[in-house]
């Protein structure tokens, strides 16, 4: 299946300056919108992923990591996709986005530990949003989606 936004392309980060690829074989994602290294985007998507519609194109700067809501009827809550909420600098609005499989996982984690103490003003911004930004106690899930396990496994095994 083709998808219907063909703008990707590889770009130099606005904020380290790095070359990133947008190749789906490396990133693992259809729509590349961050960089790997530092995890900044743009704020270049409207209405949906690869539109890049948006007039802002500020920089976005990663707050905080979430789980994918999961539509199913019996799913749990910890069962989605690990994501990273952006928000702008600009006109502060929150996305989140897909953690791409080249991202580097010592950067998710220092944002993970930054957003550890959300001011409340931020807290009520995510949940207007219907964003749960994970906190302190979802550190299990977070390494556990990262790298495959968790410490209650690797301890008992």
């Amino acid at each position: 299946m083709k998808h219907k936004y063909t703008h990707n392309k590889d770009f130099q980060c606005k904020h380290c300056h790095y070359l990133v690829t947008a190749d789906t074989q490396y990133s693992g994602v259809i729509n590349r919108n961050h960089c790997p290294y530092c995890l900044h985007s743009l704020h270049v998507d409207l209405y949906e992923a690869g539109d890049r519609l948006n007039a802002c194109k500020a920089k976005m700067q990663p707050v905080g990591l979430t789980l994918k809501k999961l539509n199913k009827k019996y799913g749990k809550d910890q069962h989605g996709e690990l994501m990273l909420v952006h928000q702008c600098t600009e006109c502060g609005s929150l996305s989140i986005n897909r953690i791409a499989a080249d991202d580097d996982a010592e950067a998710i984690l220092a944002v993970f530990a930054r957003s550890s103490n959300p001011s409340p003003e931020f807290l009520t911004a995510c949940e207007q949003d219907g964003i749960h930004l994970l906190n302190p106690e979802d550190a299990r899930v977070v390494r556990a989606r990262l790298f495959g396990w968790d410490d209650d496994a690797t301890a008992s095994g």
